[in-house]
């Protein structure tokens, strides 16, 4: 990423490699401390919690507490489908 991202923008690969992981430890921040990332055109980071539940050692079968625990969700704010170049605008969801 950081290679493509260098040449699209004509910039030095370690000045973009600053650029991509400051935006990703930024991204990571924001997600421990329960906001939304927003990426305009591209999608929305959430953070969710996952109820305690029973699941089973596939090697034993045997019943195993799983703890809850927050998960990240991705809701893409892109149709793959479409080839349409929708990144920077706006999509009616």
């Amino acid at each position: 990423m950081i290679e493509a991202v260098a040449k699209e923008l004509a910039m030095p690969k370690n000045e973009v490699k600053k650029i991509v992981e400051s935006l990703f430890k930024i991204s990571v921040d924001k997600l421990r401390g329960g906001e939304k990332v927003v990426i305009s055109g591209f999608g929305v980071f959430s953070v969710a919690l996952s109820a305690a539940r029973i699941g089973r050692n596939p090697r034993t079968g045997a019943a195993v507490k799983i703890a809850p625990r927050r998960t990240v969700r991705f809701r893409s704010r892109i149709d793959v489908d479409s080839g349409d170049e929708a990144l920077g605008e706006e999509l009616e969801a």
